[in-house]
């Protein structure tokens, strides 16, 4: 490309890019675009908040996801964890470690590990809700009950909808 048609070429002033509150509503700056933002942020502040906890962002999901579901294998955590099953393992050992989780043979099928919460394990969990609760508690301030209600149900229908595709 000639720098003629470089300069010709329609381009966004730097400060939209930048994360000014007037985000551009045209492609590829939409929904998604803010949605990506939102989650890099939000992840983010969870990490900072659950870290004086000694936990990390995949622990926290996990341990979060066991509480409940129940009784997990190394499989069933990776998918509902979004993570690799190698990934898994390794969060897994981690908490192992720590006396968060325990691994006990599945009673029906001997090669299946079934990862379930110790005490220590739900401590930790009600720690890291209490946090991540004021966290969510300071983000949805602006919005009434019922706002808050229908960004939920919102989200959810977007998580459902992407599912589907």
């Amino acid at each position: 490309m000639e720098d003629s048609e470089l300069s010709t070429k329609k381009t966004l002033p730097e400060d939209k890019l930048r994360g000014s509150d007037d985000l551009p509503t045209e492609k590829p700056l939409g929904v998604a675009y803010i949605i990506g933002r939102l989650d890099r942020s939000l992840n983010r502040h969870i990490r900072h908040a659950l870290s004086p906890l000694g936990l990390t962002v995949g622990q926290y999901t996990a341990l979060s996801v066991v509480d409940i579901r129940g009784q997990q294998s190394n499989a069933q955590l990776a998918e509902r964890t979004m993570v690799s099953p190698q990934a898994a393992n390794e969060l897994i050992k981690v908490m192992e470690k720590n006396a968060w989780i325990e691994r006990k043979p599945d009673p029906t099928h001997k090669r299946i590990i079934q990862i379930s919460l110790t005490d220590a394990g739900k401590d930790i969990l009600a720690e890291g809700d209490k946090v991540i609760a004021e966290l969510e508690r300071r983000m949805l301030a602006e919005l009434s009950v019922d706002e808050s209600l229908a960004l939920k149900n919102q989200l959810r229908s977007l998580v459902r909808m992407l599912a589907e595709l």
